[in-house]
């Protein structure tokens, strides 16, 4: 098929450090390519693929110093998209709802994966605007906020193992992995890890939003002897990081679409101790991949009972459920789906016109 992946312009894709969406587009479009498909990436001009690059802008927008206005890339972007609508079997878009209008008036076959909280009062009345957009969720429990949206299919993501193995040695920290944000819960990760008597490193950015939240409750935390803060690391380091820990922690206190790193956690053969808000009981396994815990004392109490998860079960699991060859073959049929309806629609209008 030819195909056009379409990427937010805030990261590379891959990122240089830690995102999540760029990290799942490149190893979509990666893993793609290498089954044999046409394959176009409109995205940053620092991305690093083996598709075809339509450079969209010279560097991921959140590490532009001088970047004020994010919005404006991606409008020029989308122009470009539509302007090559032909050479295209299916358009993939990442970006949201940016599209719709285009996509309206273009009539070609497109999908679009949401990737953020769906749960947000202004949502609906865009969704409602244009309730005949294809889209696809990264969990069920996405779904749930916004159940009439054109629902093509849940496709969780999968990630390709060549930056992750099972080490094995058990190393003696927990983990904290992605972004410093309340409803990721570092403040809560570091508690359980001071309770359980062992040291935690978190890896993770801050974003502009989160920055007052970070010099506020975070900050002061870091100080104590358990915590070690690695700050922002590129995908080259993740291996290794979560590779070497314990469990990782993820005490999220929202409604988590997917949840990246856990998976990237289960590709290492580490445990995931995670509270179980949004996607989090479809992606863990409680009692083999990780376990579910409903507070700081449950997460304690899983602590001590580790020993019984076979981190070579979770990286088994991770390679049945979530690898980028599956997550490539579930669009593939979503994307033939979209495809061949389109085709029909349009063979029906021109035929009807014609009668």
């Amino acid at each position: 098929m030819r195909i056009a992946q379409v990427a937010p312009l805030y990261e590379s894709v891959p990122p240089r450090l830690y995102g999540g969406t760029e990290r799942v587009v490149s190893n979509l479009t990666e893993e793609l390519v290498r089954q044999g498909h046409d394959v176009t990436l409109f995205a940053t001009g620092d991305s690093i693929t083996s598709a075809n690059l339509v450079a969209q802008w010279p560097q991921g927008l959140r590490l532009s110093p001088d970047a004020i206005d994010y919005l404006a890339p991606h409008m020029a972007m989308l122009e470009e998209v539509f302007a090559s609508k032909h050479k295209f079997d299916v358009i993939h878009f990442h970006c949201d709802y940016l599209h719709f209008p285009w996509s309206r008036r273009e009539k070609v076959p497109t999908i679009t994966t949401l990737h953020g909280r769906l749960d947000i009062p202004e949502l609906p009345s865009i969704y409602r605007a244009f309730p005949e957009m294809p889209v696809v969720s990264i969990s069920d429990a996405q779904q749930v906020h916004l159940p009439w949206l054109n629902w093509q299919g849940t496709v969780y993501h999968g990630i390709a193992n060549q930056w992750y193995c099972p080490q094995g040695k058990v190393g003696d920290y927990l983990a904290f992995l992605g972004r410093i944000s309340p409803e990721k819960g570092p403040v809560a990760a570091i508690e359980i890890a001071r309770r359980a008597g062992m040291k935690i490193k978190i890896a993770a950015k801050v974003d502009r939003a989160d920055q007052s939240f970070f010099e506020a409750k975070v900050e002061p935390l870091l100080q104590q002897s358990h915590v070690e803060f690695v700050g922002e690391i590129g995908s080259g380091e993740v291996g290794d990081f979560l590779g070497g820990a314990a469990a990782l922690l993820f005490p999220i206190n929202w409604p988590e679409p997917f949840g990246l790193v856990m998976i990237e956690a289960m590709a290492c053969g580490t445990p995931v101790i995670a509270f179980p808000h949004g996607s989090v009981p479809e992606v863990i396994d409680d009692g083999i991949t990780g376990f579910l815990a409903r507070d700081i004392d449950s997460a304690v109490a899983a602590i001590r009972k580790l020993s019984r998860i076979d981190r070579r079960r979770c990286f088994e699991t991770f390679l049945k459920r979530f690898s980028a060859k599956r997550m490539a073959e579930d669009y593939l049929d979503i994307y033939r789906r979209v495809a061949e309806e389109q085709s029909e629609s349009m063979a029906f209008a021109t035929g009807a016109s014609i009668g």
